[in-house]
């Protein structure tokens, strides 16, 4: 079986319809339509999982799980907002929910120390890459709401209400990561 001739074909079929027709041939439960729809949009997904989690692995399940979530629940997209936003909260909502669901099995720490040696010991990088390796160290929680706000443009309001937390300590994490990434980097 060719999977990329598969989704070749599938894309080429859907070409010529608008986003509006492929979704709602998606919940009317076309499986080609899905596979193009994942085409379209993993890339998107898989990145902001990625900076959510900060780990390619979860990252890699949490995509996963945002495409199997979205099959399930495509009926709930009524249209109201461009469906790329209405994903993009989806996507949020999911892989913080499955950040939750894998403490009890994934133990993570962020290491400064053995980061800081890793880091130091490599060639210098741009500024872009080495914002984002320290984002990476930040702890869990503030590393969320740091994405979020600063990089995704959620308001605390909204972070507050996906995590679970009070707006002020939203607030209080994003200040503790802005205090961190000032540090390391070297701004203070």
């Amino acid at each position: 079986m060719n999977i990329q001739g598969n989704v070749v074909s599938a894309q080429s079929a859907f070409a010529d319809k608008s986003e509006r027709d492929l979704i709602s041939a998606v919940q009317q439960g076309d499986k080609k339509a899905y596979q193009t729809l994942y085409q379209t949009y993993i890339g998107q997904v898989y990145g902001l999982c990625y900076r959510l989690t900060s780990d390619k692995s979860l990252a890699e399940d949490a995509s996963q799980e945002v495409f199997i979530q979205l099959w399930r629940k495509i009926g709930n997209y009524k249209g109201d907002s461009k469906f790329s936003t209405w994903l993009h909260t989806v996507t949020s909502n999911i892989t913080i929910s499955y950040l939750r669901k894998q403490r009890g099995w994934v133990k993570r720490m962020f290491n400064i120390e053995d980061t800081e040696a890793n880091y130091y010991a490599a060639d210098q990088a741009t500024d872009l890459s080495e914002l984002e390796r320290h984002v990476s160290r930040l702890p869990e929680r503030a590393r969320i709401v740091f994405v979020l706000h600063a990089i995704e443009g959620y308001r605390h309001e909204d972070i507050a209400s996906m995590m679970n937390m009070a707006v002020g300590s939203s607030k209080a994490q994003f200040h503790r990561a802005k205090q961190l990434l000032k540090e390391w980097m070297g701004y203070e």
